[in-house]
């Protein structure tokens, strides 16, 4: 092998989406992760009533439905759980934490599962081992000498279940502080904010069974062949019946051209494919906001004409009237908005807009579906709120077939949320928590993800506990979170595998290996389930089937409960007779929130129980007792202009995404086949205008600068130019790779996230990494 150059390649894939394609990438993970043969059975319990829940993404199931209901991604998710490959002591012994930074995220990773509680020891910078009552010992003193419970911050990754992680904010609260960021504060917050001002709460309002009848699907800044698979199964049967599928994207993604589904014989062996999108609209990067408000203005406008025509209305006259308010500030905002602004900021001619406002206009039952590239703007509470606006127009919410669909990423993140993971709770949450367990609850707001890694650069969080997931590598600017954690008197880390965040670690530092969700968790001779909460708001329960890692983890709810013991004692609590019987857990959560009564009979049922989201009933819980339409302006005055006036058009619009072998953080392999690059991530797409116009060629290699007021140096050097299908002006590059280039302070009105999908950078031509080192 010639080591004098970077290897890899690019090279178009031409075959659909999954198909034999997914098929040969599924054995590929079996064999790589060294998957016991006895554990293949594993994934035929995937996602069934009598198995466990894929640890990867939210999207719902269809109980019975299929003989197997897993994806390419949730087998690599369970191939990565059910490794025969091993962190031990013994590794910990022969790598220093020196040795292991060096090491690349996808080196990490393919380490295996951790084995046993390990603790840092400065004197030879490596992790020794520790027993879990010296580990909860730690725990607990450091957090007793804290001046104030505020110094601490709990993370939570979207993982965690029900159970745990209503014990985890149980304790936390008790301890006397709402210092919880979790994963939805850097990806759904915008829909956990925005939607209560329009409709009352931040939660969908379709289930799947609205699929089978809607006849318009819009799937707004989403790649579900990567990101949530299975998805792709549901549009599959809604496209073959006619229904139409519009994906409004940046990138026109392979998943939302054609789709082989692997679950149907026909189309495997005569190696067919399934249409998914029949339109593709291409905003520019965080364009969407002006063109919603395009598509509402010239949904106004063809209302304007059918009155003039004496023909039916276009907009839901009797829905506006009965539920709804402030229609007519609306009305008048859109009218006032001029043509030019609007195809000027979306980025999409007006044309496109008008062509589709029409495919909105024709649709009786139409859904709305959203991921990330509407979430992870500046506006992108506002771009939320447009979106419910337009499906107000035409009275899409609370009709069968139709409604609001945020699809959640992580597999329990919005179940967190429910059960309260909230560093913004409700004054009813705190009164009915303290009620029911014989305290009085914190009051005031804790620090989110941002808000945490300030308060750790600042001195104000001094210990810094995470419930799984990779906060360093998740979070923005990476060399400050970086700083941020270093800066703690103790980090702890619960987790099943390897990762960045583990190196980087404070004076003193704990990595708590835990089950996975496929292990079989026994807890007192009998077997306990965890259940999770999906993006449309099924609950349901999960048992693992696998023999656990190592006899030395403990679950989740387990750890936590003995965290809770140790540091606050168990006088107002029984944590570990909690952690002995996950159904008392339950029977908690049932005292304490609304709407899951009789949660332990209910989740025996298959396929769970559906949480009442009121805004699908047309029941609004807001301020005016009805669904609101709110008035947002297009901003002119933002980074990415005032960087333009300071760079012209060199400037370029970053978007941070995932490569299709990563979920998350976490990376598979170094594949990205549906975008046409092999064996490596340290890539840039990019429009061949822009190529020219910068005076570079595909191929070459660049360094990215962010564009920024604040005086640090943001760089991420040694990326490879590659010619792609993206808007003018705008560039792609996968994150956690490109994550040091997104400023902390760069976040999202009103919801805090950060902007990972809208970065101003200049690109700087540099030589390929072998020959530069």
């Amino acid at each position: 092998m010639d080591k004098s150059k970077p290897q890899g390649r690019i090279e178009p894939y031409h075959h659909p989406a999954a198909g034999w394609g997914a098929l040969k990438y599924v054995a590929i993970n079996l064999i790589k992760e060294k998957v016991a043969g006895g554990n293949y059975r594993t994934l035929f319990k995937q996602n069934q009533p009598d198995g466990f829940d894929c640890p990867g993404c939210a999207w719902p199931d269809r109980k019975h439905s299929s003989t197997f209901e897993f994806c390419e991604n949730g087998v690599k998710a369970v191939a990565a759980e059910s490794t025969t490959k091993r962190v031990t002591p013994a590794f910990f012994e022969a790598h220093t934490i020196e040795a292991l930074m060096k090491q690349t995220d996808y080196e990490l990773e393919q380490h295996g599962r951790l084995t046993d509680p390990v603790v840092y020891d400065a004197l030879t910078d490596k992790y020794k081992p520790i027993s879990w009552n010296g580990a909860f010992a730690l725990i607990a003193e450091e957090l007793k000498k804290l001046s104030s419970p505020h110094q601490a911050a709990f993370y939570t990754s979207g993982r965690a279940s029900n159970e745990a992680a209503f014990l985890y904010q149980l304790f936390v609260r008790m301890f006397g502080t709402n210092n919880f960021p979790d994963c939805s504060n850097m990806c759904h917050e915008a829909t956990s904010r925005g939607l209560p001002m329009t409709v009352g709460i931040g939660k969908g309002t379709v289930t799947l069974d609205d699929f089978e009848l809607a006849d318009t699907i819009l799937i707004f800044g989403q790649n579900p062949a990567t990101n949530h698979p299975r998805m792709l199964g549901e549009l599959r049967e809604c496209s073959r019946r006619g229904a139409t599928i519009v994906s409004i994207n940046p990138l026109r993604e392979r998943g939302l051209e054609r789709f082989a589904s692997p679950q149907h014989p026909i189309e495997m062996l005569t190696l067919s494919s399934t249409k998914i999108a029949s339109t593709f609209i291409r905003p520019k990067v965080g364009g969407d906001f002006a063109l919603l408000k395009g598509v509402a203005k010239r949904v106004l406008e063809l209302d304007d004409e059918a009155c003039e025509r004496g023909v039916e209305r276009v907009l839901d006259v009797d829905f506006i009237d009965a539920h709804t308010h402030g229609f007519d500030a609306f009305a008048a905002d859109l009218r006032a908005e001029s043509w030019p602004t609007l195809e000027a900021e979306s980025g999409v001619p007006r044309e496109d807009i008008e062509a589709l406002a029409r495919i909105y206009a024709n649709g009786r039952r139409v859904i709305a579906t959203w991921g990330m590239g509407l979430t992870q703007h500046k506006n992108s509470v506002a771009t939320v709120q447009m979106l419910s606006n337009l499906m107000m127009m035409r009275g899409n919410i609370g009709r069968e077939g139709a409604g609001l669909c945020p699809v959640r990423g992580h597999s329990n993140v919005q179940g967190n949320r429910t059960v309260g993971i909230e560093e913004k709770p409700t004054q009813e949450f705190l009164d009915r928590l303290g009620k029911v367990f014989d305290f009085e609850p914190p009051r005031e707001h804790g620090y989110d993800v941002v808000e945490t890694i300030e308060a750790m650069i600042e001195g104000h969080v001094k210990v810094f506990i995470g419930l799984g997931g990779n906060f360093a590598i998740a979070t923005p600017d990476t060399p400050r979170t970086f700083d941020a954690l270093r800066s703690c008197d103790l980090t702890v880390h619960i987790a099943t595998k390897l990762n960045r965040s583990h190196l980087v670690h404070g004076r003193h530092a704990l990595i708590l290996p835990t089950l996975g969700r496929t292990e079989i968790d026994e807890q007192g001779g009998v077997a306990q389930g965890v259940t999770v909460e999906d993006s449309m708001s099924m609950v349901h329960i999960s048992y693992g089937m696998n023999v656990p890692a190592s006899k030395n983890l403990l679950s989740e709810v387990a750890i936590v409960a003995n965290i809770a013991h140790a540091t606050i004692g168990s006088d107002k609590v029984d944590w570990l007779g909690m952690a002995n019987d996950y159904s008392r857990v339950r029977d908690a959560i049932e005292q304490t929130i609304e709407g899951f009564e009789d949660y332990n009979a209910r989740i025996a049922h298959p396929g769970g129980f559906h949480l009442r989201v009121a805004s699908r009933e047309r029941d609004w819980k807001t301020g005016t007792g009805k669904a609101n339409f709110v008035v947002n302006a297009i901003e002119h005055d933002t980074p990415i202009a005032r960087a333009k006036k300071l760079h012209g058009e060199r400037v370029m619009v970053l978007m941070t995404t995932r490569s299709h072998d990563q979920y998350n953080t976490t990376i598979y392999a170094l594949d990205d086949r549906y975008r046409g690059v092999f064996g490596q991530r340290r890539v840039v797409f990019i429009n061949r205008a822009d190529l020219d116009m910068l005076g570079l060629k595909a191929g070459e290699w660049v360094d990215l600068t962010t564009v920024w007021d604040d005086g640090v140096d943001r760089r991420a050097d040694s990326f490879l130019l590659v010619e792609y299908d993206i808007p003018r002006g705008c560039i792609g590059a996968y994150y956690p790779e490109t994550n040091p280039l997104v400023p902390l302070s760069s976040v999202g009105d009103v919801c805090n996230t950060p902007t990972s999908k809208s970065i101003p950078v200049l690109l700087h031509r540099s030589a390929p990494p072998a020959l530069a080192a």
